[in-house]
């Protein structure tokens, strides 16, 4: 059955989901516009939506600002335009002619729409895409534009996609904030008229805020009400624009590059913007959640249904101080964990001792690595584990045989200063020698060492982002980079299909569909102190599942705020994702590395409820009660509940909390105590959590369901 049906003597395209509807039409003028977002309708129903918007109310209103499906720059329109064109005479206006569409099914069963457009007076070609799917309420959607004459112009502002909301009696923006340390903090606020901007000018999807967000009318709860969200997947610079008029619309666009900037395009060249993927639930921030969660599995991944393995990463116990002797003393101690991947990290190259030098030079350091990593990575495997190795392929310090010999290869602006941020500069990969340089290291590298896992990482934004000698290389550089970026990272793993890859930068600099579209996970922050990253992994969870998120155990007192938390909270903290191992294991007692290995252990019998499961947000992270999280298998078979608790006060009582998803009537076992409990009491009535007494008190209760009595 086709998942996009047409009704021509109205001109209704209607896109179904399992779930959802999605209904749009030409108006008389040709622009395409909204029509519905929200329940199942059928084509009939949808049609009825297909009436005449109203005559403007003053000659100073024009055209409503929101309710087309790409807001062009032209005529009576004064809301902000997705699609702004400067053409080689200087005309910025777009006047939309339809000049066909295509419905076809891809080879993985997906369903697409494309409407094709044409300027009415210049060559410019505007083709909207629409993909949806039989498993999915995810629907994709993004904008391909060509210059088809013979002249340049260039694209002011080219969005990948326009969503408009339905009228609601008030409207709440989610979304995170944050910085480097403190990442995916959420925000839930009431949405102020006029134009809210969401960007980043940092060339990053960067630590300060990410490229998606969730509306509402104020009402929705994590288990009710409608919420309607979008995420955009780039990996450079980015802005959505969220609009509330007076008249009481709500809508937002979104795509690539921000304030400022502009892509040129030659005669006969094509920029296809990112997808800009949206979903509406009924069942409130949870479903929304759930929802991303799937279709990122599903559809996102290279390698979705891979269970994360426990990592160690050598970074907190060692610094720059890496050589072959004490990596392999490590990696006894972390195998005895029962580590299955040891990752080195910074210091392992060059003359790397700091990070004032070094960056760009990625051989192994002789006087560190005598005779190459080959010694240490075969000792890591006869230990039983994978080997991985840190690397930051787009950054170079001054201080560098490879700035020695390539200046020029750096973002830069002629008679200007190069402005470093720690101690580096960033190669300009927009440059197709600078991409195929740094893939050419990177596959002779993996091969020759049988790498198993990259930790990709990225330090700085760009500044002083220019291209000198390249006509438009500074226009063409935020987009051309990003690509260029993803194609090293294709080619790579082409030729080694046994890599994976975690996406860093900083921390949380670079978190996005579009880099997790070509690796498989991120490192959600730099900071370790667990009790931080319970509010970092909520922020997280809002749109990327747990299987992307690497959390690290790492020691007391933490190195970035000096709290001393016990092991067991650390651990269950960086048990709710792909769980990581940071810590100075040499310093580790004999009673820390037996509790660790218990762990460890405990993990890996849980992982997949945590990696491929239904999480449900049970209690936020806060200071007054603990925090709760629920991670149930899809047939509901087990299900696991982590539980958190801060400093309590005087009076303070751990209430039962309700768990989700259970199967009704069933009993299930209780792994740690043996108890068993009714499902209908957990749904109904709650589980007791059975915190221990004290501060920083933690809990993980995994639930068998009991075979049917006989």
């Amino acid at each position: 059955m086709s998942l996009i049906s047409f009704a021509p003597h109205t001109g209704v395209w209607l896109l179904t989901t399992p779930h959802t509807s999605y209904a749009l039409r030409l108006d008389a003028s040709g622009a395409p516009c909204h029509l519905a977002w929200g329940p199942r309708l059928t084509l009939a129903a949808a049609e009825e939506l297909a009436v005449p918007e109203p005559p403007a109310a003053s000659s100073f209103e024009g055209r409503p600002s929101v309710g087309e499906e790409l807001p062009v720059d032209g005529g009576v329109r004064f809301g902000p335009p997705s699609l702004q064109v400067r053409f080689a005479d200087g005309s910025r206006a777009f006047e939309w002619q339809p000049t066909g569409h295509r419905v076809h099914q891809t080879a993985d069963g997906a369903h697409e729409l494309a409407l094709f457009f044409r300027d009415r007076r210049y060559p410019l070609q505007v083709a909207l895409h629409y993909r949806v799917r039989a498993d999915t309420d995810v629907i994709e959607r993004w904008t391909v534009i060509r210059n088809g004459g013979d002249e340049p112009l260039t694209l002011l502002r080219a969005d990948s996609a326009a969503w408009t909301l339905p009228p609601l009696p008030d409207y709440r923006l989610s979304h995170v904030t944050g910085q480097w340390s403190a990442e995916s903090r959420l925000r839930r606020d009431r949405l102020p008229y006029g134009e809210t901007v969401l960007t980043s000018r940092r060339g990053i999807t960067s630590h300060h805020t990410n490229p998606w967000l969730m509306v509402d009318s104020g009402e929705a709860t994590e288990d009710h009400g409608r919420v309607w969200s979008a995420a955009l997947a780039w990996s450079g610079s980015w802005r959505i624009t969220t609009q509330r008029t007076p008249d009481g619309r709500t809508g937002f666009t979104g795509g690539v590059g921000h304030d400022g900037t502009g892509v040129p395009l030659t005669p006969g060249e094509e920029f296809a913007a990112p997808v800009f993927a949206g979903v509406f639930t009924a069942d409130g921030f949870g479903a929304a959640s759930r929802a991303w969660h799937a279709y990122t599995l599903a559809h996102v991944l290279p390698h979705p249904d891979e269970p994360a393995p426990v990592l160690y990463n050598s970074w907190e116990a060692t610094g720059f101080d890496v050589d072959e002797v004490g990596q392999k003393a490590l990696a006894e101690r972390a195998a005895a964990l029962g580590v299955e991947l040891y990752v080195v990290d910074d210091g392992w190259f060059g003359g790397r001792r700091s990070d004032r030098a070094g960056l760009g030079d990625w051989t192994p350091a002789p006087d560190r690595f005598p005779d190459g990593l080959g010694p240490l990575a075969d000792r890591v495997r006869e230990l039983g584990m994978r080997f991985g190795l840190w690397v930051e392929p787009e950054m170079v310090n001054p201080d560098s045989d490879l700035y020695r010999a390539h200046p020029d290869w750096v973002l830069h602006l002629p008679d200007r200063s190069r402005s470093e941020l720690r101690n580096q500069l960033v190669l300009n990969f927009a440059r197709r020698d600078v991409a195929d340089w740094a893939y050419g290291w990177l596959t002779e590298l993996v091969g020759a060492h049988r790498i198993d896992f990259l930790k990709w990482d990225m330090n700085r934004a760009f500044s002083e982002a220019g291209w000198p000698g390249q006509q438009d290389g500074a226009d063409r550089l935020g987009t051309q980079y990003v690509r260029h970026l993803y194609g090293v990272i294709d080619r790579l793993r082409a030729d080694h299909p046994g890599l994976r890859i975690e996406s860093c930068s900083g921390g949380g600099g670079r978190i996005d569909l579009g880099i997790l579209g070509r690796t498989d996970q991120t490192w959600a922050s730099d900071n370790t102190d667990a009790a931080d990253r319970l509010w970092i992994q909520h922020g997280f969870s809002q749109i990327y599942p747990a299987r992307t998120m690497g959390c690290w155990v790492t020691d007391a007192p933490n190195q970035f705020t000096g709290r001393r938390l016990p092991l067991r909270f650390r651990f269950h903290a960086a048990m709710a994702g792909a769980l990581g191992i940071g810590g100075d294991l040499e310093r580790w007692s004999e009673a820390e590395l037996r509790e660790g290995a218990a762990l460890v252990a405990e993990y890996k019998k849980v992982r997949h409820l945590v990696q491929h499961g239904r999480l449900d947000r049970l209690s936020p992270p806060s200071d007054e009660s603990p925090a709760v999280v629920q991670y149930t298998s899809a047939d509901g078979s087990e299900s696991l509940v982590l539980a958190w608790r801060g400093v309590p006060r005087p009076g303070d009582a751990d209430l039962p909390v309700r768990l989700r998803a259970l199967t009704p009537a069933a009993r299930y076992r209780d792994g740690r105590t043996g108890a068993v409990h009714h499902a209908s009491v957990l749904d109904h009535y709650g589980l007791r959590l059975d915190l221990p007494a004290g501060d920083w008190s933690s809990v993980a209760t995994h639930l068998v369901r009991e075979p049917e009595a006989v």
